[in-house]
């Protein structure tokens, strides 16, 4: 199946461009001398960002993902390099966190947001708590035969000796490679910013475990991690912000800003479903929601250079810069007669919330009805370039569209 272009987008902005970046700056060496300076201070100002963040915003996943990131840094530098790395007790540690670390942040993809100060928040934590406890007491106890078993290369990858750094035995390998494929289906559900930042986790993690025995580089991709999730929490959040959830449509926040933006010339068109009111009591919210959906989605391919924004209840705005209202009326008469064209079929109530495997027909006729909106029109007066005046302007005009009949144009 193809990729769309707003899906590589939402793929690489903006965690992948944060992790490209910091990798960029590591392999040319501009870093370098930096990191014993201040690799501390970019780890402890990330770990703070993301738990604050966390906490404020309630986004458990990022709380614990950094906590889980902070635990694994301080735990690779004190034992991951130097004469503590050949040690029993340091290969223990070192086991541990590769195999670890990549599964704990992939679960977290995988998880919903489910508050921190929660039931389900302090459960997560008490195991997240719990792992750390359990390799101390594995090393205080002289539990080393796992050593070995971690040690087994149970397939011959000669390509693994050509690895720059520190290589990652088989068993660390295979949880990076499991947590990849997670947090890629998470991405795939969700498409969400956060999911993709979860995904360029993972190779700034790999870089990290490869790059263990040198501290201060694994310390710094350890940090471009959290700050991957911290820029993908910042951006979510501004996406709910300016972006209706429903619909889709960017949200009255937007079009604020977007109005700022005109010159003297332009259109607005208020656009408002027809009898909606009835149509939820009879039919119910959820289907005024898919009804909603539908119109929306039909608003956002308006041509003529029309944009498309969801103002609030059933009303929707329509800009276009640059335009006349004679330029734009072709376009909207257009959006007008493909929205009462489209209707919309209901679902029927014996039909299953899960499409089947062999759908077959149903005992019921679907009903279809139909959909018609009412669009009211303005633009600026020749003596005050007022936007909020023309959004008022082009309210009357839909008010008198509906005084007419309904479905249909007015200015």
């Amino acid at each position: 199946m193809p990729v769309s272009a707003s899906t590589l987008i939402s793929l690489l902005i903006p965690g992948g461009l944060v992790f490209l970046a910091s990798a960029v700056l590591a392999q040319t060496g501009v870093i370098t001398a930096w990191l014993p300076a201040a690799g501390d201070i970019y780890l402890y100002t990330v770990l703070v960002a993301g738990l604050l963040l966390g906490w404020r915003f309630n986004r458990s996943r990022l709380f614990f993902a950094v906590l889980v990131l902070a635990i694994a840094e301080r735990s690779l530098f004190a034992f991951a390099r130097g004469p503590m790395a050949v040690t029993a007790q340091g290969k223990l540690v070192i086991h541990a966190v590769t195999i670890l670390l990549p599964l704990n942040l992939a679960l977290l993809s995988l998880l919903k947001e489910r508050g921190i100060a929660t039931a389900h928040g302090l459960w997560r934590l008490c195991m997240i708590l719990a792992q750390p406890l359990v390799v101390a007491a594995a090393c205080h106890s002289q539990f080393y035969a796992l050593i070995p078993v971690f040690d087994t290369a149970f397939f011959k990858l000669p390509l693994l000796r050509h690895i720059p750094g520190a290589p990652l035995s088989q068993a660390a390998l295979a949880a990076a490679a499991v947590s990849l494929l997670l947090a890629l289906a998470a991405f795939l559900a969700r498409r969400g910013a956060l999911e993709s930042g979860f995904l360029w986790v993972m190779p700034a993690v790999l870089f990290a475990l490869t790059a263990r025995k040198s501290g201060y580089l694994c310390s710094y991709y350890l940090s471009t991690a959290g700050l991957v999730l911290v820029v993908s929490v910042i951006e979510s959040s501004h996406f709910m912000a300016f972006r209706d959830e429903l619909t889709g449509l960017p949200a009255r926040r937007s079009l604020n800003e977007y109005l700022l933006q005109l010159g003297s010339r332009y259109v607005v068109a208020m656009v408002d479903i027809d009898h909606f009111k009835k149509f939820n009591d009879t039919y119910g919210h959820d289907v005024g929601d898919q009804v909603l959906r539908m119109v929306a989605s039909r608003l956002a391919k308006v041509t003529g250079g029309g944009k498309a924004f969801r103002y609030g209840g059933e009303e929707f705005t329509v800009l276009f810069p640059g335009r006349t209202i004679e330029e734009a009326q072709p376009h909207l008469e257009q959006l007008r007669i493909d929205i009462e064209s489209a209707g919309f079929t209901l679902r029927g109530s014996n039909r299953p919330p899960r499409k089947p495997a062999r759908p077959g027909r149903s005992g019921s006729p679907r009903k279809k009805v139909s959909v018609t909106v009412s669009i009211g029109m303005a633009e600026p007066g020749d003596r005050q370039n007022d936007p909020y005046a023309t959004i008022k302007s082009a309210d009357k005009a839909l008010y008198r569209a509906k005084k007419a009949g309904r479905n249909r144009l007015a200015a």
